[in-house]
């Protein structure tokens, strides 16, 4: 069974969970930007919610079946027609050999996920198949899809028509997006009135937002406190001789616009880092627009661990409510 993509969209690649366990190596995790539409997608079509489907950025891929199967997208709101037919997202469907599938305009959101019973079947590299283009690791050939691409699709069982991820399990940013941080080892670098102005300010997502990190831009610049550089540092305060980057975590290079480190990026550097973004509000990262409006939030740790426990609740509703 085969998926032949005819267009590829604008940056569409295979992603599952990740690579857990390389990070020390300098190895992201990688996997899919937006982790509760992936794994409802995957949920819809019969799959294990790990296996590998395609993530597709502000415009889907044109896609023909090369064989019988199940096939549910969720994320972004993104029009989709099987051969011209409209269908509806976060729903699985049957397609049959010969069939396209195709994409209209971005309505809101930013990412798609396109799942198929029995799931994409590339080689895996380090135990996931998720494509991790800096490294040219996993996906197809280590890159993102291209026209021509021939897509193997492992062995799954059809599904029925028209299950359904009711609309209160699809978990969607608001206007302005709300990200919740928790300070970290860092923070007391900052002045108190720029500690304050980092949560009072209005922000907007920049131009510069991939499965690297995501910039803001429009808060004040940061005034940090006084002190001798330590020896190895750059001469700008916002240096630090090296420091390790949890996931999430927000680096402030020249204390200018927060860079929020995503799937993709790096394990460590030289830039201060004020905090993370929890855990349960990177989906709503994946999801955002250039120019979104954004609100940082401050939490404490039993906040985070809740919201944690909520999201996780909201995953089993969308399992109990398929099952």
């Amino acid at each position: 069974m085969t998926l032949e993509i005819i267009k590829p969209g604008l940056a569409t690649t295979i992603q599952d969970l990740g690579r857990p366990g390389y990070f020390h190596l300098g190895i992201p995790e990688g996997g899919a930007m937006d982790r509760l539409a992936f794994r409802a997608a995957n949920m819809l079509v019969g799959n294990d919610e790990g296996a590998a489907g395609l993530e597709a950025v502000f415009m889907g891929p044109e896609i023909k079946f090369g064989a019988e199967m199940s096939v549910a997208v969720t994320g972004a709101e993104m029009p989709m027609f099987l051969d011209g037919e409209p269908r509806e997202t976060w729903t699985s469907f049957t397609v049959k050999p010969g069939q396209v599938l195709s994409f209209g305009f971005l309505k809101t959101g930013a990412r798609i996920y396109i799942a198929v019973s029995g799931g994409i079947d590339t080689p895996p590299a380090l135990g996931s198949r998720s494509t991790y283009p800096i490294g040219a690791l996993g996906g197809f050939e280590g890159r993102a899809i291209a026209a021509g691409d021939v897509i193997p699709v492992g062995d799954g069982s059809v599904v029925a028509e028209g299950r359904v991820v009711p609309d209160a399990l699809r978990r969607r940013p608001g206007s302005p997006a709300e990200l919740r941080v928790l300070t970290g080892l860092y923070w007391h670098r900052l002045t108190e009135k720029s500690q304050k102005a980092f949560f009072d300010d209005d922000w907007g997502v920049a131009p510069e937002a991939d499965r690297m990190g995501y910039r803001f831009r429009g808060g004040q610049p940061m005034e940090f406190v006084d002190r001798p550089q330590p020896f190895g540092a750059g001469s700008d305060p916002s240096n630090i001789v090296d420091g390790c980057y949890s996931y999430g975590s927000i680096q402030v290079p020249g204390g200018l616009e927060p860079i929020v480190l995503h799937r993709d990026a790096v394990s460590g550097g030289g830039y201060f880092t004020l905090g993370a973004v929890i855990s349960a509000d990177m989906d709503l990262i994946g999801q955002l627009q250039p120019n979104t409006p954004v609100k940082f939030k401050r939490v404490e740790m039993d906040e985070a661990l809740a919201a944690r426990a909520d999201r996780k609740a909201m995953i089993s509703e969308i399992r109990q409510s398929l099952s």
